[in-house]
């Protein structure tokens, strides 16, 4: 792994006479932190929309930081910028911060406290925001988690 990089899940053969890549099920770009070498960020996470809600981002997200944790990396981070990557991550074993970039992403990291507490931290940062219909639903659906 050098400091910029991409991983990929494929599935299935690719075609070569077509211009895109139909074997890429979901993919991750990461980079070196600028200004911490010993911090990796995963940037652009994205699942082909016909496989969302299959998990395929968390486990590529997981394997990745799993990978960098392994290879000396301290930490792991991502930004999240809705509620359903924020849970997405959280089930890949990342942890809120409390802290937000400037372009109201939430940063998550592994290793990472990962209790109820903490996700709900994050969960109540998105219900401070202008949200879609089907976002403040999901919120609506995570008021009362079991066990509290």
């Amino acid at each position: 792994m050098t400091n910029t990089g991409k991983a990929v899940i494929r599935g299935g053969e690719s075609d070569p006479d077509s211009e895109f890549d139909e074997s890429v099920l979901a993919a991750v770009a990461f980079n070196e932190d600028r200004t911490d070498d010993r911090t990796l960020w995963l940037r652009y996470v994205t699942v082909r929309a016909d496989r969302r809600g299959e998990g395929l981002g968390p486990r590529l997200c997981d394997a990745v930081a799993e990978r960098a944790l392994a290879r000396g990396y301290d930490r792991v981070r991502i930004a999240v910028n809705n509620p359903f990557a924020y849970e997405a991550l959280y089930k890949a074993g990342f942890g809120f911060t409390g802290r937000e970039t400037g372009i109201a992403e939430l940063v998550l990291e592994r290793p990472a406290e990962t209790s109820r507490s903490r996700y709900r931290d994050g969960l109540d940062r998105f219900r401070e925001r202008d949200l879609g219909d089907d976002e403040r639903a999901f919120l609506d659906g995570r008021r009362n988690l079991p066990g509290e």
